[in-house]
């Protein structure tokens, strides 16, 4: 897909959720592009990579998903590798257990409870400056990869291009 068809199709569905919930509509764009390959990859409609813990009571899929650890003795369902990395750290490529869901849109708004209700994510909500959010959610550990934060910066700018003039200004 796309990245005009991804902003296409799933715009309008952030700028629903950003007024439910308060996450900004680039940051819910941003980590759905990212999370999803621009929506190429989105087993179980979901596009934002929540895993599944004991407490989520709704659908759930065994994916196969990479994460980085300081440490090589992490557990998960079933660890496919592990490999030391330059900085010290390990790579990870294990299967793990993902929230699934019946639509897109069912994603979204259980993306934005998520951040919204998750005390470690409460600092995010402090500002509705889409990088200044991507910050907050990146330090309270919301992924494994230590450019998190960077990458979903960079989408968001190659998404501002794609605003309305309107929504731009």
């Amino acid at each position: 897909m796309t990245k005009d068809l991804f902003f296409k199709l799933y715009y309008r569905g952030a700028l629903q959720c950003e007024r439910e919930t308060g996450v900004p509509a680039l940051v819910i764009l941003a980590q759905a592009a990212l999370e999803s390959g621009w929506g190429e990859d989105v087993p179980g409609n979901m596009f934002f990579g929540i895993k599944a813990d004991a407490s989520w009571k709704g659908k759930r899929q065994l994916l196969t998903t990479r994460e980085v650890h300081s440490s090589k003795s992490v557990r998960y369902p079933e660890v496919i590798s592990i490999t030391r990395r330059d900085d010290g750290k390990y790579d990870y490529r294990v299967k793990d257990w993902f929230r699934a869901y019946d639509t897109a849109a069912e994603s979204f708004a259980d993306h934005g409870r998520f951040l919204k209700e998750n005390p470690r994510y409460k600092a995010a909500f402090n500002t509705t400056d889409p990088r200044k959010f991507v910050d907050a959610i990146a330090a309270a550990g919301y992924a494994t990869d230590p450019n998190y934060g960077k990458t979903l910066k960079s989408i968001i700018k190659s998404l501002e291009k794609l605003l309305p003039a309107s929504a731009a200004s």
